[in-house]
């Protein structure tokens, strides 16, 4: 249920697959932790990493890395040359 306070993001399912599986390895990690100067940030990575959890049915597949794979190869298509490292930087 949303409510006029609730903000709603909408994700493709390469996007969902891909941000899904970096929060969960991300999130179990120190170093992540480290980053987080704000303890609150905590409750929307929650919440967005369970909403993720619900949607998704593709982490439980057998061709779970297949899939990860192709969903990150179309998003980087789609991104061109953005945030790659550019030489000499």
């Amino acid at each position: 249920m949303t409510t006029d306070d609730d903000v709603q993001i909408i994700l493709s399912r390469d996007q969902a697959l891909v941000l899904s599986d970096w929060l969960s390895r991300r999130m179990t990690s120190p170093q992540f932790a480290d980053v987080i100067d704000d303890r609150a940030v905590w409750s929307a990575f929650l919440r967005i990493s369970g909403v993720l959890d619900k949607a998704l049915v593709e982490p439980f597949r057998d061709d779970y890395d297949l899939l990860l794979d192709a969903a990150r190869e179309r998003l980087n298509l789609r991104l061109g040359d953005f945030g790659q490292e550019q030489d000499g930087k």
